[in-house]
This record gives C-alpha cells, sequence and structure tokens, in this order.
C-alpha cells in the first residue's frame, strides 16, 4: 500500500453539495508523476462500474446494489415485473424511494449522490494518504463529474422542445 501524503494534501476537498473543484483529467495530471504506473492506469481507465483497484471492488459491490434496487423500484413503478434476484439492503430502498420521489431528476440525482459520497467516506474509514483515500477520492470525483452533467437551463430547454414536437403532432392529427 502506497502513501501519497504530498498528493492528497495537494488535492481540493470535494463535496456532494459543492461544485467540482477540479476535473479528472486535471486529477490524472497531479496523479501522473506521483503514483506507480499500474495505479495511474487503473485511474486512468476508472469508470463508476470498474471493479479493479483499492476500495474500487467494495464501491462495485456496493454501486451494484445501488443500481439493482433503483431498476427494481423504477420497474415496480412502472407496474413491470422485476425477475432479477439480488441481496436487498434496508437502507439502500430507501434512499432509492426518496430518491425516486423527488420533485425532479435532479434532486434525486443529488439525494443519491449525498449518500454515495457517505457509502465512499464509509468504505476509506481511517485510511490516511494511501490508496484507499486516493481512489475513494477518484470516485467522488467521477460522480461529481455525472453530476455537472445535469444541466437545468439545458435540460428545460430539451424538455420544451421535445414537448413542443409532440404538441404539434397531436394538433397535425
Amino acid at each position: 500500500m502506497a502513501s501519497y501524503y504530498y498528493l492528497i494534501a495537494s488535492l481540493p476537498e470535494l463535496r456532494a453539495d459543492g461544485d467540482m473543484p477540479i476535473t479528472y483529467s486535471e486529477f490524472l495530471s497531479c496523479c501522473q508523476s506521483n503514483v506507480s504506473e499500474k495505479d495511474y492506469q487503473i485511474l486512468k481507465n476508472l469508470t463508476l462500474s470498474s471493479t479493479e483497484g483499492p476500495l474500487v471492488n467494495e464501491w462495485a459491490q456496493f454501486y451494484g446494489m445501488l443500481k439493482k434496487e433503483l431498476n427494481y423500484q423504477r420497474s415496480m413503478n412502472l407496474g413491470k415485473s422485476y425477475s432479477t434476484a439480488y441481496d436487498k439492503d434496508g437502507l439502500i430502498s430507501q434512499v432509492v424511494a426518496s430518491a425516486l420521489s423527488a420533485k425532479n431528476p435532479l434532486e434525486a440525482e443529488k439525494l443519491l449522490l449525498e449518500y454515495e459520497f457517505e457509502n465512499l467516506d464509509s468504505l476509506v474509514g481511517l485510511h490516511m494518504f494511501d490508496d484507499y483515500v486516493l481512489f475513494g477520492y477518484a470516485i467522488k470525483l467521477k460522480l461529481l463529474e455525472r453530476l455537472n452533467c445535469f444541466e437545468q437551463t439545458k435540460g428545460k430547454a430539451e424538455f420544451k422542445s421535445l414537448f413542443d414536437g409532440i404538441q404539434q403532432r397531436v394538433y397535425s392529427l
């Protein structure tokens, strides 16, 4: 297990309710000369669904359960059956139910993001300045990157465009 005192101490704080203070490519630039080639390649190819790397396997188990619960509850809300068997977790079920009842998709994403950050903090635990902390940071950055894809003004404009198109079709009938 490598130590990354300077690297981790130099990274800006990431918060679920905050802005993205550094891009993932900037993060990779910071890591390139400070981590092993193997860890750098894992970080470079990291996705939210990755399973390789320190902490990443534990994250993948949690993230898989979260995605299955989301799929299950969405299927039930649509009146469809969900045939995939999985181990239910009461807390994950509650968080997903809260997210699905949010007033809009952005609020739902923010609820899930806060829960994912809490879970990552729990997985990192008492680790300090090591690869667990580094990979936890990388996953949090990937989560913030996903959230930044949600732009309310663009979303409203796209919705209005789609809705106007549907209205045009209905009126033409």
